[in-house]
């Protein structure tokens, strides 16, 4: 492989996202005077994950996923909330996780010297830069290109073309992304003419996306790319 360009997600691929959701939620229910249970949070989860899906589907905008996800939550418990009210303190929460992923940190010192590494990610821009600044990966990468400033969102091929427009002098055969999402990263990666690496590490089946590479571990990364 003689790639040269690597453009990273970073929730669940850098950063532990599982982590930073779950401290971000303990702390809003409690603000709520309600227990996060098990169910409650399997509950959030689906509906959010919905949400999230349709956003990169392009049926909803971010902040309609982000505004609105709180209310029709809390909906489902016969409570009205105000829902952007609720983002907004959730949000405050969230940019304070910044849990590694495994050694991603170790992982990026490897790879640094001998590749350009970007960051790709759907999200807000704010919490984003935040969490990495706080994990101390920001100065791994070139470039960080997040979707609330692209104006488009993985897998979208706009993101992607935003992104090339702003990498100096690069060629596509050289590139690869290296994300967990199946439907945003290596969907993503396809449909703007890259290779793909799916970070995997529940063993889960391809949904007939095939990426390029399979890892189960971000510690794995440095093997298969500088062999």
């Amino acid at each position: 492989m003689t790639y040269k360009t690597l453009l990273f997600d970073v929730d669940d691929t850098l950063l532990d996202f599982q982590d930073t959701e779950n401290q971000a939620l303990q702390k809003l229910f409690a603000a709520q005077g309600i227990q996060l249970t098990d169910t409650l949070k399997q509950t959030y989860q689906t509906l959010n994950h919905g949400l999230w899906q349709d956003f990169e589907k392009g049926k909803l905008t971010r902040e309609q996923v982000t505004n609105e996800r709180f209310g029709l939550f809390f909906a489902t418990l016969g409570k009205t909330v105000d829902s952007a009210a609720l983002e907004q303190q959730y949000r405050g929460f969230l940019n304070q996780g910044h849990k590694l992923l495994g050694n991603s940190d170790q992982v990026l010192a490897q790879l640094v010297p001998d590749f350009d590494a970007y960051v790709v990610t759907n999200g807000v821009s704010k919490t984003q830069y935040q969490r990495l600044k706080d994990a101390k990966l920001m100065s791994f990468f070139k470039d960080i290109f997040v979707s609330e400033d692209t104006g488009y969102q993985k897998p979208m091929k706009e993101f992607f073309d935003y992104v090339f427009a702003r990498i100096p002098n690069v060629k596509k055969h050289e590139t690869v992304i290296i994300g967990d999402s199946l439907s945003s990263d290596i969907l993503g990666g396809q449909l703007a003419g890259i290779d793909t690496i799916w970070l995997n590490p529940h063993k889960k089946n391809t949904d007939g996306i095939k990426p390029t590479h399979m890892i189960e571990s971000i510690e794995q990364l440095p093997d298969l790319l500088l062999g």
